[in-house]
């Protein structure tokens, strides 16, 4: 007697013959079930060694199955090959990459259905995050635990970085408005001269568009220098 029960639940009896037909005659028991509600009690009594789900359900949608499945430490043991004629219906619900089981578009073939299980059941071997177990302390995953005050204490860092951030970003400001008030106020005192020495005929105004020259190249190294500020203070937000 065989002890690889391999659970089909899908409301389309074609799929589920279509999965028997392809799996190798005496290696496999196929359990079916034809909606989520009959599939979640066979999961319940058979724990079979592999399921293989349609997303699109009547009675318990795939995706509510789907759900119970993540959420039960035993029935996450289980590989878990989800299935859907549209790709779209899952990762709407479910973000790529699929980290714990394998996808199946149908229709598909002997080949792509050997290969799905295969990954299957490679997926399932691979550590989930943890969740917390105790009062006072939070899982990060792994083994790695962190207390409530230690969370507490590297609040209060953050808060420190951030005020000391904002601190210095008003500095950074405050010397941004002085330099581009002083480069204005230069700006608008040379070109008073300059239109004042236009009207004066047959004076030489080279010194003056010499001086121009300079101060729009003052200016761009401002401009410059602004964006450097600019890059800088994104830099220590995002740090």
């Amino acid at each position: 007697m065989s002890t690889n029960k391999i659970l089909v639940i899908d409301d389309s009896r074609v799929i589920r013959k279509t999965v028997r037909d392809m799996l190798p005659e005496g290696d496999f028991e196929v359990i079916e079930a034809k909606d989520g509600l009959e599939g979640i009690d066979f999961i319940e009594k058979e724990r079979p060694s592999l399921i293989m789900l349609d997303f699109i359900l009547p009675k318990m949608s795939g995706w509510d199955v789907f759900q119970q499945i993540q959420s039960n430490p035993d029935y996450q043991k289980i590989p878990l090959v989800l299935m859907s004629g549209k790709k779209e219906e899952v990762t709407s619900k479910i973000s790529e990459p699929f980290e714990f089981f394998e996808f199946i578009e149908k229709p598909f073939d002997r080949v792509v259905l050997a290969e799905a299980i295969r990954v299957a059941m490679v997926k399932v071997r691979k550590a989930r995050p943890r969740v917390a177990e105790l009062p006072g302390s939070v899982s990060i995953g792994g083994d790695d635990r962190v207390s409530n005050e230690e969370i507490a204490q590297l609040q209060a860092q953050i808060a420190q970085i951030q005020a000391a951030h904002s601190t210095e970003i008003q500095e950074l400001q405050a010397q941004i408005l002085a330099a581009s008030q002083s480069q204005r106020a230069e700006i608008q005192d040379l070109a008073a001269k300059f239109e004042a020495f236009q009207q004066v005929k047959g004076t030489s105004h080279q010194p003056t568009i010499e001086k121009v020259i300079q101060l729009e190249t003052e200016v761009d190294t401002l401009k410059k220098q602004l964006g450097q500020l600019i890059v800088l203070i994104k830099k220590k937000f995002a740090a």
